[in-house]
Parts: C-alpha cells; structure tokens; sequence
C-alpha cells in the first residue's frame, strides 16, 4: 500500500506534464492556424484598409470640408448640411431612386424566381437554358445600355415597333419624362441571371421528401408552392432581397449612359448627384454628405428587413 501511495503523485505529476504539452502543443498550432490565415487574407485586408476603410473615413471628415478638387480643402463647419435641405434636387433624386427600387427589385426577383423554378425541371437541354437565361447579367453594363437604348429609339427601336402590333403610337420611351423610369425598370428586369442562380441553389436544397409527403396527403403545385418551396427558400428571398434593394440604390452606369438623368430630372438617381455634386460640381464635401446619407438609407432599410424577417423567413432546425 505503501508502494502506491507513493506512486500516486508520481502518476499525477506525469499526467500534469503531458496535460501540460498537449494545451502547449494545442495553442501553438492554433497561433500557427491564425497566422497562416491572416497571412492569407492580408491582401485583401490591405486593400480594404487602403481603398475602402480609408476612403469611408475621409468622407466622413469631408462632410465638414469645402474642398472643390483643385483647391487645398478648408473647414465649412455645418455649411454642407444647410446646402442639403435647401437643395430640392436631394428630394427629387430621393424619390426617383425609392419609385425604381419599390418596381425593380420586385419584379426583377419574380422574374428570377420564375426562371429558377423552370430550370429546377430536369429536362433536355437545361443547361443552354440556365447559360442563355444567366448571360445577359454578364453582359457589360455599358454594352447593355447601349443595346437598350437603340431598343427605345422613337425612331427605329425595337420596343415602338413591338406595341405598333396591337396599334399603340410610337413613344418617346427615354425621352418622356413620364415613361423613362418604367424603361429603365424594364431594363432592369433583363438581368437576372444572379438572383436566378441563387434561387436555383435554394430549390435543389428543398428536400423531395416533403413533396412527396405532401402530394400523399393530395396537395396540388400551388399549394406546395406556397407551403414547401416559399418556406423553404426563404432565407434565400431573404439575401435576394437585401442584395436587390441595396443595388438598386447604387444604380449608376445605364442612368449615366442612357439618360444622364433626364428628361427634366425625371431619371435622376441619388448615385448619379452624388457623381454630378463630385467629380462635375467638384462639391467634394457635399457630395460627401450626399454618399452618407445614401449609406445611411441602405443600413436602415437593410437593418428593418432583418427585423421583418423572423416573421417570414424559416431556417430548417430552428425551434417552432
């Protein structure tokens, strides 16, 4: 007995040292992990630090600032602000780019959710379908404005040539301060191709046990629409979404190229005043105001639909 009294610190001690020797081994191969994934990411970390957190905090500085470009900058104190609520056009933009999100993004969701749905069917030729349905959203931007605007000529386009099928008038499209934001809201229903292969990745994820259940207890398409695949693929509406609406707030290049926000200010977009406030006004500062409150719409409207969605959105293993 004496023996193993004896032995029983012993015993301890070496347990004690090799405990020891694996949280020594453990947190250096962790130090190592990280380092090795910092290095990975240190390109990018670099670049958001020189070309993105950078620029984000001199704007904020120049909100405070006159500085027309060729000029040295001089503190304005609270001057870029008051020129804000004087200044109708911040109005005019506001409402333009909000009428074109509330169109845009939902029908250009539909449209992509339709497409998605159509290719979930395993049938012949499905992939050139997905390709040619997904390449107009890789299409340049500025060839794309290009080919629309030709679409809308009054002269010669291809849409006026269309409604004069069923004996409609010629239209201004473009030119018609009535008719240029639903141009440009049809225009952006064309590219769907991301929000499309999304929803496609969403509707594999459904599992065909819950449509088989389902068509057992004699549920038809519209209701297994409704009850398996809208729930199911909620979270993917969810990123769509939020993707759609703070693009739709960065609409720029087909508004610049196509309209340059006319007629009459009637396509004038926010992004487009604050590139007109910046780089033609050289109102550095105010357009520095102008990108905030941009910034600031787009994290409300983003943190709000957050919100909502636990009143929608279903994630598959989350208690009832």
């Amino acid at each position: 007995m004496a023996v193993k009294d004896q032995s029983l610190p012993q015993l301890q001690t070496q347990q004690e040292i090799k405990g020891k020797r694996r949280t020594w081994f453990s947190s250096k191969m962790r130090r190592q992990e990280a380092f090795a994934g910092y290095l990975s990411i240190l390109p990018w970390l670099l670049g958001f630090i020189f070309f993105a957190a950078g620029p984000v905090l001199a704007s904020f500085v120049m909100m405070f600032m006159r500085w027309e470009v060729l000029s040295p900058p001089e503190f304005a104190g609270l001057e870029n602000f008051r020129r804000l609520f004087s200044d109708p056009l911040v109005l005019k933009s506001l409402v333009n780019t909000g009428i074109y999100t509330i169109f845009a993004v939902p029908l250009q969701l539909g449209m992509a959710l339709f497409a998605a749905l159509l290719l979930n069917v395993e049938v012949r030729g499905t992939n050139f379908y997905r390709t040619l349905l997904y390449l107009p959203s890789q299409m340049p931007l500025v060839a794309s404005s290009i080919l629309w605007f030709f679409i809308f000529s009054p002269t010669y386009g291809l849409a006026n040539q269309i409604i004069a099928m069923v004996d409609i008038p010629p239209q201004r499209w473009l030119f018609d301060s009535a008719l240029v934001k639903p141009s440009l809201i049809l225009m952006a229903s064309w590219s769907f191709g991301n929000a499309m292969i999304i929803f496609l990745a969403g509707l594999k994820g459904v599992p065909e046990a819950l449509y088989e259940a389902a068509k057992i207890d004699g549920a038809n398409r519209w209701a297994l629409f409704r009850h398996i695949t809208i729930p199911m693929i909620s979270p993917t509406i969810l990123f769509n979404l939020i993707i759609g609406i703070i693009g739709s707030f960065q609409v720029f290049t087909n508004i610049f190229i196509m309209t340059d926000g006319g007629p009459g200010n009637a396509s004038l977009m926010l992004n487009l005043y604050i590139y007109r406030n910046g780089f033609q006004n050289f109102r550095m500062g105010y357009a520095s105001v102008l990108a905030w409150i941009l910034f600031t719409i787009v994290m409300i409207l983003t943190i709000i639909q957050f919100k909502l969605s636990g009143r929608w959105v279903y994630y598959e293993g989350e208690a009832a």
